[in-house]
């Protein structure tokens, strides 16, 4: 028996990477065809690497030469590989899932896509729902940014599925992906030394290992034991929720709070020294937050995640070492301070 062809788009990216390396250790894969636009710098096992820009025709090319019957579109990202800019991230995302969608529509060889998307497609506002499901609309559509993109690349995926019902589509809405190797907006947002904050706003945040990551994708990428089971759109984060203000604390990051009117000016300040990217997307979502169900992950996928939303953030913040405030010394000092209290007391 013929074990499957897969073809994983941004394959230079450490997730994408490490999805190659693992996705070929599976028994019932046969070949795994890398895809990317630029060499990546860490090794990719038995796959084999094809240069090639998904914003090209030239991967409809790719996808006929190799047979390929499953693709893992990985290649959507609210970070720049190299020197890129926002402008080639949107290409990428948008233009890129066009092109590629149009090949896989035209290949009869493909017959299951697997879609990284985000929650972000839910957007931040004022009047959210606590909890978004799947099929909750947002109150108002993100008007930029990575989560645009994302919204976007989703409605270009449906009308493919629309187009070839043959196909198997899986569509992941990640939560923010946290780990020691994390490289979204968010991770270099809670890397910076001190954490602007939104004054009077303390949001619910919701986050996903890398790790499990990895795992769901496997599930999403395999045969699917019955026709729905890993077919559909779903929410993916580590259980519970952190608010900012455990997470500055588990950090030991000191916080500023700033008027929501300055906050902007705050964004233009930190992406005009490279630091971060501070975009309004980013800023509603640092204002009132968001959590999303997990329920159909659970019971239709049957994917449950090794770290909880807690678990991850707490191996992201390992990796980032101790910050100004480190929680083990500001607990010392509150004790000793209290004794000193005691001591006066008496």
């Amino acid at each position: 028996m013929v074990g499957k062809v897969v073809l994983v788009t941004g394959a230079a990216r450490q997730l994408g990477g490490r999805f190659v390396r693992r996705v070929q250790r599976d028994p019932g894969v046969d070949r795994v065809i890398a895809v990317d636009a630029v060499a990546p710098a860490h090794q990719l096992g038995d796959a084999e690497f094809v240069r090639a820009d998904i914003r090209r025709p030239a991967i409809a090319r790719v996808l006929a030469e190799h047979a390929v019957d499953t693709v893992v579109h990985m290649d959507v990202t609210g970070t720049p590989l190299g020197t890129g800019g926002r402008a080639a991230v949107k290409e990428t995302n948008v233009i890129g899932t066009m092109q590629l969608l149009g090949a896989c529509q035209k290949s009869p060889s493909v017959k299951r896509l697997v879609v990284k998307s985000s929650t972000s497609v839910y957007g931040s506002a004022p009047r959210d729902p606590a909890v978004f499901t799947e099929t909750t609309p947002p109150k108002s559509l993100p008007s930029g940014g990575f989560a645009k993109d994302a919204v976007e690349v989703e409605g270009y995926v449906r009308g493919f599925a629309r187009r070839r019902p043959d196909v198997a589509v899986c569509v992941l809405r990640f939560a923010n992906i946290l780990g020691p190797a994390a490289d979204s907006p968010l991770a270099e947002y809670l890397s910076l030394p001190v954490l602007p904050t939104v004054f009077g706003y303390d949001p619910r945040l919701q986050f996903v290992h890398e790790d499990d990551v990895i795992d769901v994708l496997m599930i999403a990428s395999d045969e699917p034991r019955r026709s729905t089971l890993n077919s559909g759109t779903f929410n993916v984060a580590g259980e519970g929720v952190l608010l900012l203000s455990q997470c500055s604390r588990r950090l030991g990051r000191p916080t500023v709070p700033v008027p929501l009117p300055a906050v902007t000016w705050v964004g233009t300040a930190l992406r005009t020294v490279g630091m971060t990217d501070f975009s309004p997307e980013q800023i509603r979502l640092l204002t009132h937050g968001r959590v999303v169900s997990t329920d159909q992950m659970r019971e239709t996928l049957g994917f449950v995640p090794t770290y909880s939303t807690a678990e991850a953030f707490t191996d992201f913040a390992r990796s980032r070492g101790a910050g100004l405030l480190p929680p083990e010394a500001v607990a010392r000092t509150v004790d000793r301070l209290s004794t000193l209290v005691s001591k006066e007391r008496i």
